[in-house]
């Protein structure tokens, strides 16, 4: 409900500027430091038809060309009882719609501090305005588009105002479309689970998922996301069949609404480089409403989780002895605990016999690792509101929910309420399969992560991996589910390292397919005993889609880099600018050292002195990685950095 008065808020406070600011009715903005535009206005497409159009430029450069905005509903029930439509007539909603005013609101600027995220501190600063629109045909009914011009990028939504009669809305299409430069080439998915093609707008042939990133001639790159979504269905891409180099919007299902009534924010983002689109994904978290749970920092906590794979008492407490050991604060058991486990006659109330669940729980408290369950969509339907309260009082901290359904109207609401149980429960949650990321973690942080992603699950290679930050991870947090020993992976062990690192994820999952028994004393374990998984700053020191990828993040005064090349192996000079240039650093670097490191991993274990005036330099190999953490040092520690400066220690 609370969201819904903020609307009415926003509302109200516009149609008051709106009688200050004219009756122009064209929508123009520009964001903060000039480097967005975005302009909506009215076209007659004929003397029966108008429509809303709108362009997006950054720097002065097209980045959406005349493109249409707007949705279809088909409200032949209700305007058949209000007397202005015949039930046969077919519906075309956006027919004869008329813009009556456009208002523009005071600038926002401000400061705040996420629960949890890839940086402490988010700007949220943009310039607003809304559009109003009305039917003259005696139906009144009313749609404003509202918009908002970040120097991130671009968002707008649109808003039903209260109907008097007609209350009720069903959206069957989304009318919005996006029309780019000739040329301009998109990295695209199928599925969330799916590998990539690069292809042109026109070879879109099937629907796509979001974020879409694309790269503009000229050399400007974009994405499309959207926020705020947990009353609204999947939305894709495809090609138009009628409008060359533009995309339309599918969306998987009807939307049934209920008015006043805000779709989900959709997002254009643009940047000189596509490291920086990932760097600015802020904009979803600021497009989401703040944090609903009261007493989050008592229970929410994110952390690293390894998988506990026999489903035995025994089994389970040497794993979490590892845990333990490593500085892992949570433990998994996956499916298999409850049975059948993946058909609507499962129980997860019952545990089964070989796993004594009240000792482990207890045993866990002891050591400090939590426990989390794996609970199958079957069960969630049937008992969740059940189930739930036994967890909690079980002392389970967490439950990770597989093969949910996500992408219908009907589906997403649940899977979102879903959470908000969980909430009300003291459990944090991973969706994982399909489901990605819109920004509702700020809002309910205890949905720490999801899948969502082609991730170690299905053995990805390195290729691969280097274009999942530009694209998927600009989204938010993914479970890409580290499998360090298996050897099934197709990349290096010290490219997994970084993986760690450049994959964001609050609840990080390493050794997936590991058992403790597989770790035989490698060194370089210790990345993992001392990575962090939430960051007050992050940044993308270089890279692109299919090549490579560097990333460093902090944690309070220590740093945190990730290198991953492709298939093909590259040379990287990364500077240490990034560094506080009053301190000395010990980096630990991790690379892949071949055969001459005596290890199954053979990964190298390197330590030297430096400061933010160095440069870094690494031979990748192919599929391979480097990871280095750097710990400032004491004044007294530091006295002899002339003389090893840059040395092996």
């Amino acid at each position: 409900m609370k969201k819904r008065i903020e609307f009415i808020l926003g509302a109200a406070f516009a149609c008051t500027v709106s009688a200050l600011a004219g009756d122009a009715k064209d929508l123009k903005l520009t964001s903060p430091n000039g480097v967005h535009t975005v302009l909506f206005q009215q076209k007659q497409i004929s003397p029966e038809v108008n429509e809303v159009h709108y362009r997006v430029s950054y720097k002065g450069q097209p980045v959406l060309e005349e493109s249409r905005a707007g949705l279809g509903l088909d409200n032949r029930i209700w305007e058949m009882a209000l007397g202005v439509r015949d039930l046969k007539q077919p519906a075309c909603w956006m027919d004869n719609m008329e813009v009556d005013s456009v208002a523009y609101l005071p600038a926002v600027d401000n400061l705040w501090h996420p629960f949890y995220g890839e940086r402490s501190t988010v700007r949220n600063a943009y310039h607003a305005a809304t559009m109003y629109l009305s039917k003259k045909d005696g139906s009144r009914y009313r749609l404003n588009i509202e918009v908002r011009a970040y120097d991130e990028g671009i968002a707008f939504r649109y808003f039903f105002p209260e109907h008097p009669k007609a209350i009720f809305h069903k959206v069957v299409a989304d009318l919005t479309e996006y029309t780019f430069p000739e040329g301009t080439m998109a990295w695209t998915e199928q599925w969330a689970q799916a590998h990539f093609e690069h292809l042109a707008i026109d070879d879109i042939k099937r629907p796509v998922e979001r974020a879409l990133t694309l790269e503009l001639p000229g050399g400007v790159w974009a994405a499309l996301t959207d926020a705020d979504v947990d009353d609204w269905c999947l939305t894709k891409y495809l090609a138009s069949d009628k409008k060359e180099n533009t995309l339309i919007s599918v969306m998987y299902s009807p939307v049934d609404i209920v008015t006043y009534y805000a779709t989900p924010w959709k997002i254009i983002m643009a940047a000189d480089k596509p490291g920086e689109l990932l760097e600015h994904n802020a904009i979803i978290e600021n497009l989401n409403p703040p944090c609903e749970i009261a007493d989050a920092a008592a229970w929410v906590k994110p952390g690293k989780i390894m998988r506990e794979t026999t489903i035995t008492t025994e089994g389970a407490m040497a794993t979490i002895d590892f845990c333990a050991a490593h500085h892992i604060p949570y433990m998994l058991f996956d499916w298999l605990w409850y049975l059948p486990c993946t058909s609507h006659d499962g129980d997860a109330t019952k545990v089964v016999d070989k796993l004594d669940m009240p000792r482990v729980v207890a045993y866990g408290k002891e050591k400090g690792v939590g426990i989390w369950v794996y609970v199958n969509q079957h069960a969630l339907m049937k008992q969740a509101r059940e189930l739930f309260p036994i967890l909690r009082r079980w002392g389970i901290v967490g439950v990770k929910s597989g093969f949910v359904q996500y992408a219908s109207h009907r589906w997403a609401t649940w899977l979102h309420d879903l959470v908000r149980l969980a909430a009300e429960n003291h459990l944090m949650m991973n969706i994982h399969d399909e489901f990605r990321p819109s920004g509702f973690s700020r809002t309910y942080p205890n949905l720490l992560t999801q899948e969502g992603i082609c991730g170690n699950e299905e053995f990805p290679d390195a290729t691969h991996n280097t274009i999942l930050p530009f694209t998927r991870m600009i989204n938010g947090a993914a479970d890409y589910t580290i499998c360090y020993f298996d050897k099934r992976i197709k990349t290096t062990h010290a490219h997994q390292l970084a993986a760690s690192l450049v994959f964001y994820s609050p609840l990080q999952t390493i050794f997936w397919y590991d058992k403790p028994s597989f770790y035989h004393g490698e060194p370089e374990i210790e990345w993992f005993e001392n990575l962090q998984t939430v960051f007050d700053d992050t940044r993308v020191l270089d890279g692109a889609p299919g090549k490579n990828v560097t990333m460093a993040r902090r944690k309070g005064q220590e740093w945190f880099l990730g290198a991953m090349t492709n298939n093909e192996g590259s040379r990287e000079e990364i500077p240490l600018d990034f560094l506080d240039k009053n301190k000395v650093y010990l980096a630990s670097v991790y690379t892949d050292g071949g055969e001459k490191v005596k290890t199954r991993t053979q990964v190298e274990c390197s330590y030297l002195l430096v400061d933010a005036s160095m440069t870094m330099k690494f031979d990748l190999k192919p599929s391979g990685g480097a990871a280095v953490r750097f710990v400032p040092v004491e004044a007294k520690e530091a006295k002899g950095f002339k003389k090893y400066k840059g040395k092996i220690l």
